[in-house]
């Protein structure tokens, strides 16, 4: 039969014609496998290790907390993809990590922290200046410390960055590490408005660092020997230490786009769709997949609200509460999507639990919101909270959906499932095994929660 083939000089055809369609093959995963235009690779200043370690003892010593309980990892914990695993936190009052953290009864927290914790991946990389979920601290070359803040004329200078400066917020919320009015020295200092001036919360507690030998020997080596311990210093190494240990930019996304290495078919299906027919890339550009903007998605709303004390209601109208701007509200900050896989949950209020469920919120929101199925949320227990005050007022849930940006798309559930597979492509397994990790003990001889 194949003599047969060869005479009648079929079989060369057919030779050379097998041949064209495996070259067309070879042409088309060639241009699959075209790196993206994703502009400048995002860059990250070299740092020293000294600052980096004493960083790394700093961030999980709970000293800087008003009654040292609390620590930056008992909500920016490594186990939980540098959040706490839970929609909305508990703070000052409570006890654990993560989902099993518990209010203590002889001392409530009073009320769960309004937003959900979020991650610290990549905040070290130049040009990720934009702090919080509404924006409310950001690098502004127009202010003297080079930073804008709610705090305006206490805003001090001496922070590196922006990232540095964020470190002041936690500290001085009675809620998440300073205390109840009347506990503590800090927290009295809060209460007063006494920040940051001379003898306020933040000198309080860079008066304890400078009291402990060891932190005093590490500052010596930073700052040089017998230099005044501040608290833009202590902002200063914590920076140092997050842009160290959870920068996230090897992941097998990057090898694809810097190697040519293919990412698994799903995850290359997936790709294409969220810079395609998805429309993920509006907003999620760039190498970190993310615009540092801000956007309306019409997320369920959990918990207290961003309200100030004196105000009865549950709202969080996020960045309009920054700017005043009334276009502004219900917009958040773009998150970035490196290792979004580990995160959960998702979005400002922690409202979805898995990847799955906010990825179908974006393709159709307000049928989202609309449908939310509350067992989603991750609330540790506390008595008396009002979790559902915004979801169960149909006028502010009309709100919500009145500022939607998104439009809604539709995808097949093996598309969704591509989708998530380029979303777990973003993991970069070294940084999310820590490269310092969790230190056995802290100068303050205080617990380390692990």
């Amino acid at each position: 039969m194949t003599e047969y083939w060869r005479r009648s000089g079929l079989l060369g055809s057919i030779v050379t014609s097998l041949s064209l369609w495996a070259y067309a093959d070879e042409v088309i995963a060639e241009i699959k496998h075209q790196p993206l235009d994703l502009g400048p690779r995002p860059s990250f200043a070299l740092m020293d290790q000294a600052q980096v370690e004493l960083g790394q003892l700093l961030f999980y010593d709970p000293i800087l907390s008003g009654n040292r309980n609390i620590s930056c990892a008992s909500c920016h914990h490594p186990r939980f993809g540098t959040g706490d695993g839970v929609s909305l936190s508990l703070g000052e009052g409570a006890s654990r990590l993560g989902p099993k953290r518990q209010a203590d009864p002889e001392n409530l927290p009073e009320q769960r922290i309004p937003r959900n914790a979020p991650a610290l991946w990549n905040l070290g990389a130049r040009g990720m200046d934009v702090m919080f979920h509404d924006g409310r601290l950001e690098a502004d070359p127009a202010y003297g410390s080079g930073i804008r803040t709610p705090l305006e004329s206490d805003m001090v200078a001496g922070f590196d960055s922006a990232l540095s400066a964020q470190a002041m917020f936690p500290v001085l919320s009675a809620d998440e590490m300073a205390g109840h009015y009347g506990e503590n020295e800090v927290s009295r200092a809060v209460r007063l408005g006494q920040l940051s001036h001379p003898g306020g919360a933040w000198d309080l507690i860079a008066g304890r660092v400078a009291d402990i030998p060891e932190y005093r020997q590490r500052f010596d080596r930073v700052l040089g020997q017998g230099a005044p311990i501040q608290f833009t210093d202590i902002g200063n190494m914590l920076a140092a230490f997050i842009r160290f240990e959870w920068r996230a930019d090897d992941s097998p996304f990057d090898r694809a786009q810097m190697q040519g290495e293919p990412l698994l078919p799903a995850a290359a299906r997936g790709q294409e769709a969220f810079y395609g027919a998805a429309g993920c890339s509006q907003c999620h550009s760039g190498w970190l997949q993310t615009d540092n903007g801000f956007h309306a998605i019409a997320m369920p709303q959990l918990g207290p609200g961003k309200a100030a004390r004196f105000e009865a209601h549950a709202r969080d109208e996020g960045r309009l509460r920054v700017t005043g701007n009334a276009d502004d509200a219900y917009r958040f900050r773009t998150p970035s999507l490196r290792n979004v896989a580990l995160t959960a949950p998702y979005g400002h209020s922690g409202a979805y639990a898995t990847l799955e469920a906010v990825v179908h919120h974006h393709l159709n929101p307000l049928d989202a919101l609309m449908s939310y199925d509350r067992s989603q949320a991750v609330l540790p227990a506390l008595q008396g909270a009002i979790d559902w005050a915004a979801m169960d007022d149909p006028a502010e849930v009309q709100r919500i959906a009145s500022a939607n940006d998104l439009v809604p798309v539709t995808l097949s559930d093996d598309e969704v499932a591509d989708l998530i597979a380029f979303l777990e492509a973003l993991t970069d397994s070294t940084a999310a095994a820590g490269r310092l990790g969790v230190p056995d003990a802290v100068p303050s001889g205080l617990p380390v929660e692990r």
